[in-house]
């Protein structure tokens, strides 16, 4: 057993037994490997060739990670606590391990991997745990708040193929936080505000009203927060507004779009901002007449958003 003490992460101090510097001896190392090498071994008869190669690389990669830090059973057992917490507050609504997920950038590692840069396909990025699929079909020009507090933002794009050929009948699902930082499901489960379901018209192209979006934290008081916490993390996502775009015969896009100036931009927690996903957010002063011909009595904000949708085959 190590003598090594679990150290909170947030502390400049380090234990140099359970910091992975000292010296394994020849003999420890083949006591390891031959761990390693017997759970792997263990694989042999699975029958489906994709899970066998999932829990091989999984069992390697977890065991180099022990090794590597040279993980102490206090620290193991602080893990196993960190994960189960997770587990008792998911629930319907909220999702721990997608926050966990995120806020380690795997997520966004994943959505690398599946959806490799074609052309001048839209860039996609994470999904985020507020979607859900019930959501209220709107009209063209419509307007998804709902009655959700925040400032006006009228939205338009067009939804194309790679060769710019219009993809009319592309359905856009779009949902955001309101001005509070909140989404309807965080309020209460059964509402639905500040999200909607859009079909594109015969030229490809959408329009609709929404908020200006804000910053707001992920929920910061589970086990990630106190992860966050604990390595001098902001929980602070960038302000953004969620896409997803699908079509026939193309790769169904998971994508946000965030303003231009905002002070939080890279830092976001989960690592979704992309460069080609920021977008200008103009400000329209009150009495500013509107696309549609309306006149609001308060400021507003229009964007353009041009959706390019690779080829399903990619």
């Amino acid at each position: 057993m190590s003598t090594g003490t679990f150290v909170n992460p947030g502390s400049a101090q380090v234990d140099t037994a359970a910091s992975g510097h000292r010296d394994v001896t020849p003999a420890q190392e083949r006591i390891e490997q031959r761990l390693v090498d017997n759970v792997v071994a263990s694989f042999g008869a699975c029958e489906n060739p994709r899970l066998r190669e999932i829990m091989v690389s999984l069992t390697k990669h977890l065991h180099a990670f022990i090794r590597d830090v040279r993980l102490t059973e206090e620290e193991w057992g602080k893990g196993i606590e960190f994960l189960t917490a997770a587990g008792h507050i998911t629930d319907d609504v909220r999702q721990e391990f997608v926050l966990l997920s995120d806020a380690l950038g795997a997520s966004m590692q994943t959505i690398n991997v599946n959806n490799v840069a074609y052309k001048g396909a839209t860039e996609a990025t994470v999904f985020g745990p507020f979607f859900v699929e019930d959501a209220a079909d709107v009209e063209l020009g419509g307007d998804i708040a709902f009655g959700a507090p925040g400032e006006p933002c009228w939205v338009e794009g067009s939804v194309t193929d790679t060769d710019g050929k219009p993809l009319p009948g592309s359905v856009i699902e779009v949902w955001e936080a309101d001005e509070d930082g909140l989404y309807d499901v965080q309020r209460d489960a059964q509402s639905r505000t500040a999200r909607g379901r859009l079909i594109a018209d015969s030229n490809g192209e959408f329009r609709f009203w929404g908020l200006t979006p804000t910053p707001y934290p992920i929920p910061d008081d589970g086990p990630v927060g106190k992860m966050l916490a604990a390595v001098g993390r902001s929980p602070m996502r960038a302000s953004h507004l969620h896409f997803m775009v699908s079509h026939p015969g193309a790769r169904t896009l998971v994508t946000h779009i965030f303003p231009t100036g905002d002070p939080i931009g890279k830092k976001d927690t989960v690592f979704g901002v992309k460069d080609s996903l920021i977008k200008e957010f103009g400000p329209q002063p009150a009495g500013t007449p509107t696309p549609d011909g309306r006149v609001l009595d308060g400021p507003w904000s229009r964007t353009r958003f041009d959706i390019v949708l690779a080829p399903a085959s990619t």
